[in-house]
């Protein structure tokens, strides 16, 4: 049993697995408050599922890239959830779990404000480029290098914005990664310490204080 968790973005997503077999699962659309959402929903589901905390085997959680607020509230929880139940924790990249579920080549992409994309290009599940924070117009470059005229899913919130140099592909604009592919894909891998993926530092812009 894995219970699968998304809060990088702007969705607050729980879901509880065994094996291919979804249980329960759960999805609120929200730009902020996945730390008071994220405990409550995670008991629904469990509740649903007419499982037991104490039945899970392993915790999956995103960890990036996405939002700083939200993905440390999905690392913490994971984190103190493992830690209670003994159990192993296990980290999934936003963009891998974008992909996850699509056929073929997909280039996700999160959009990362400031005319950036968070981006990642998947052939058949497995990564032909390292996740990265580029320009629009760096990442549409890259996009049509990695296509070379195949067919393509364009798949995340920065979906859009790469459409035009991607004629004739599949547009998936998800604004959050699937918990149950989270959880899928946190039971094949092995567990780990769940560190944030930062791929841009946080903003440091110190607060000016009033002149008298």
């Amino acid at each position: 049993m894995v219970l699968g968790l998304d809060t990088c973005l702007s969705v607050c997503s729980v879901a509880v697995m065994d094996g291919e077999r979804v249980l329960a699962h759960a999805s609120d659309v929200m730009a902020r408050g996945h730390q008071e959402r994220l405990a409550p929903m995670a008991q629904a589901v469990m509740r649903e599922a007419g499982l037991p905390f104490s039945a899970l085997e392993r915790i999956g959680a995103t960890v990036g890239p996405g939002s700083f607020t939200g993905l440390r509230v999905g690392i913490a929880f994971a984190k103190g959830l493992a830690s209670a139940l003994a159990i192993p924790a296990a980290g999934v990249g936003t963009l891998e779990a974008l992909a996850a579920d699509i056929d073929g080549l997909v280039f996700a992409a999160i959009d990362g404000r400031r005319d950036q994309v968070y981006c990642q290009a998947f052939e058949a599940a497995e990564p032909l480029m390292a996740p990265d924070i580029l320009p629009v117009s760096a990442a549409a470059a890259r996009l049509v290098e990695i296509r070379q005229g195949r067919a393509l899913t364009l798949a995340g919130s920065g979906a859009g914005l790469l459409a035009a140099a991607a004629p004739g592909a599949m547009v998936n604009p998800a604004e959050g990664a699937d918990p149950r592919a989270v959880a899928r894909l946190a039971a094949r891998r092995s567990p780990g310490p769940l560190v944030p993926l930062y791929l841009r530092a946080p903003d440091a812009r110190p607060s000016v204080a009033n002149a008298p």
